[in-house]
């Protein structure tokens, strides 16, 4: 029996035992996950989703976490501003073993989603994992006020430097609301976002990653 399932934007074909790399999800070497995103499955007889197959999933073990093959981006401006850049990218892969393959009742297993680490839903399930992992002994005392969270739930990213109303305005509309989301920012979405919103090497030079990871830890 196989399954072609959907993980990360790209799709696998899969067998009980196969090993993969996949997009990074947030799970520890060890753990049990599920992807329930099927597109088909087949063996003696054929089921293809509408889009997806209702009941069915892979379940995996988590391997270890990796990076792949050194990719090197170089980059050269255009004339009259005589600059350049090489760049080097290593992607953040999950290595994993597919362990078995259902057909339906999926929703009941109790194993967890496989969630994409870059994800919202990802980074907080990280978050929250660390953040339970290191958190002391509840104090009794009154503990220190936090800065106080902007409109709609978001994070005030107005405290990152450099950051006014009008540019926390234009990353808000491409989607980045909280600190932790910055925070798990790889080489890639620095450079995703520093095109996107015309910035480009405002990030580094600020240092977001790193204030955004002191703030999101308070």
């Amino acid at each position: 029996m196989f399954a072609v399932m959907k993980t990360g934007g790209k799709q696998y074909k899969v067998h009980s035992g196969d090993i993969l790399r996949v997009e990074k999800l947030a799970a520890y070497a060890g753990e049990k996950v599920q992807f329930n995103e099927i597109l088909m499955l087949g063996g003696d007889t054929v089921v293809v989703g509408a889009p997806m197959v209702s009941g069915a999933a892979v379940q995996a073990e988590v391997v270890d976490q990796i990076k792949g093959e050194k990719v090197i981006n170089f980059v050269k401006r255009r004339r009259k501003h005589s600059s350049k850049r090489t760049k080097g990218h290593r992607q953040k892969l999950t290595l994993v073993r597919v362990t078995d393959i259902l057909a339906s009742g999926a929703d009941k297993s109790g194993i967890k989603a496989a969630i994409g680490a870059g994800s919202v839903a990802g980074v907080a399930v990280a978050a929250a994992a660390s953040k339970k992992a290191t958190a002391p002994k509840a104090d009794k005392k009154a503990e220190a006020p936090k800065a106080a969270p902007a409109a709609g739930g978001a994070d005030d990213l107005k405290l990152l430097s450099g950051v006014g109303p009008a540019l926390e305005k234009k990353l808000i509309e491409a989607g980045v609301t909280s600190f932790a989301q910055i925070a798990a920012w790889t080489d890639a979405d620095v450079e995703e976002f520093g095109e996107k919103l015309s910035f480009k090497g405002r990030i580094e030079r600020e240092g977001w990653i790193e204030q955004a990871k002191e703030l999101a830890s308070k």
